[in-house]
């Protein structure tokens, strides 16, 4: 209930000498004290996550396939469509001893993506050699690359994307719109489809188990993809 407004409140008196840690703490204290918690359970949710993933690798359940260079690569294209997509967590690794790993202990956090059947126009992907660039393009005519089984472990992501019916916050062992599970524990998204345009990754590691790339042009460059 409001108070009126020529009620004033009584001052709260203070604490004998010697008694203030034993004093409630007052309505602000305690409200900002709740603020403080709850802000840190994101990040404490954080770092369970990246060490559930670093167990779940050690234990071979995500599946890593073979061990990354640790040397990321751009990949571009003007748009993507794909049918059956899903998105989730996890961990690649280096090849022991690699001199790529530096104080990451040669393990790299990624978001991996997969689609069952990808269609992708003007693709390009660029490796940064030092000084000199490995370039790669492939579907800038009439016919464009198609890849199915197609996944990308990525560490950023952007485009214009639009999904069909998607769902976010599954459990990544549930999801039944892609021929591939993730590990039990683990936050996903899926989609019946997914259109991206002005498509650009930084990846880590690309597999597919048919990939075509008609036209496909390799040589280097000064400069990685646009």
């Amino acid at each position: 209930m409001a108070s009126s407004p020529d009620h004033t409140p009584h001052p709260t008196p203070e604490p004998p000498d010697g008694d203030s840690a034993a004093a409630p703490a007052q309505g602000p204290e305690r409200h900002g004290r709740v603020r403080l918690r709850r802000a840190a359970v994101p990040a404490v949710g954080a770092v369970a996550a990246v060490a559930a993933l670093a167990i779940l690798t050690a234990q071979g359940a995500l599946g890593v396939q073979f061990a990354i260079s640790g040397m990321p690569f751009t990949v571009t294209a003007s748009s993507l469509d794909g049918t059956g997509f899903a998105q989730f967590g996890g961990l690649d690794n280096m090849a022991e001893g690699s001199p790529n790993e530096g104080d990451t202990g040669g393990q790299v956090l990624v978001v991996t993506s997969v689609i069952d059947d990808a269609t992708l126009t003007d693709l390009c992907q660029s490796v940064d050699l030092g000084g000199t660039n490995l370039l790669i393009k492939a579907g800038w005519g009439k016919e464009k690359v198609k890849a199915s089984g197609l996944t990308t472990d990525s560490t950023q992501l952007s485009g214009d994307a639009a999904f069909r019916n998607i769902e976010i916050g599954n459990d990544a062992s549930t999801l039944d719109k892609v021929r591939t599970k993730g590990p039990i524990g683990v936050f996903s998204q899926q989609a019946d489809t997914v259109h991206i345009d002005n498509l650009r990754q930084t990846n880590y590691a690309t597999t597919a188990a048919v990939f075509r790339l008609p036209g496909l042009k390799l040589g280097f460059s000064e400069s990685g993809c646009p």
